[in-house]
């Protein structure tokens, strides 16, 4: 079956909060959705680092007058949200995903890390235990609904106000069907993106890991790939 964008839920009506959302990955990803109209909450360790950082992207320009876009630490954010996404350091992945379980209980989370390393000779993929850090994640919260997703969003896009479209696809690995549908509709928010499923959970530890080919080709093309999917 050819994608058909006007099969997606209404999702507007969500609150999306970002794990790590003072990072480069989660601002990003707050400022799309806030000029998308969503009603964001960004999360850090740091209350006032997460206040500040929401401050900021609110004053960002595209985000409308009196867009909803707020700080808290990430123990409130995680309770307040409707959907979160983690996009925190891998090295921190594991403890801070264990230290949510409670507050992510009934919740969806998106989880957009990928294990990397980087050396000399660049950047390449971490072996995780669990196969992927999505099925790290969703190892920690069994009372959650988890998914892969973002994994591939170019930051410096994201960020970029001058920057109207990300033509870009989102895939989203997961075992719960229902979310693709959810996830695909908030990928759609942002003007140019598409959400795909791409597989179960054990299908997203190549998706994380591709992303040290992307930055391979960003660095010799001096671009900001991301991924089409054709035929579709």
């Amino acid at each position: 079956m050819a994608y058909d964008a006007t099969t997606l839920p209404d999702v507007s009506g969500l609150t999306v909060g970002i794990i790590g959302g003072t990072g480069d990955q989660g601002r990003g990803l707050a400022y799309r959705f806030a000029r998308a109209g969503q009603t964001v909450l960004i999360g850090s360790r740091a209350a006032d680092r997460a206040a500040q950082a929401a401050a900021e992207i609110a004053a960002l320009p595209g985000v409308p007058a009196g867009a909803t876009v707020s700080g808290a630490d990430n123990d409130e954010v995680a309770r307040r949200s409707d959907v979160v996404i983690i996009a925190v350091p891998w090295d921190g992945h594991a403890a801070i995903v264990a230290a949510l379980a409670a507050p992510l209980a009934g919740k969806i989370v998106i989880d957009c890390v990928n294990p990397l390393g980087f050396d000399k000779q660049g950047p390449y993929a971490l072996t995780v235990a669990e196969g992927s850090a999505v099925q790290q994640a969703a190892g920690l919260l069994p009372d959650s609904r988890v998914c892969a997703a973002f994994n591939h969003v170019s930051a410096p896009l994201l960020a970029d106000p001058e920057v109207d479209r990300i033509d870009l696809d989102v895939l989203i690995c997961t075992e719960d069907r229902d979310l693709v549908g959810v996830v695909a509709a908030l990928a759609a928010r942002i003007p140019g993106m598409r959400g795909i499923y791409a597989g179960r959970l054990r299908n997203a530890h190549q998706i994380e890991a591709f992303t040290a080919n992307l930055i391979a080709i960003n660095k010799r093309y001096k671009a900001h790939a991301g991924i089409r999917v054709t035929d579709l």
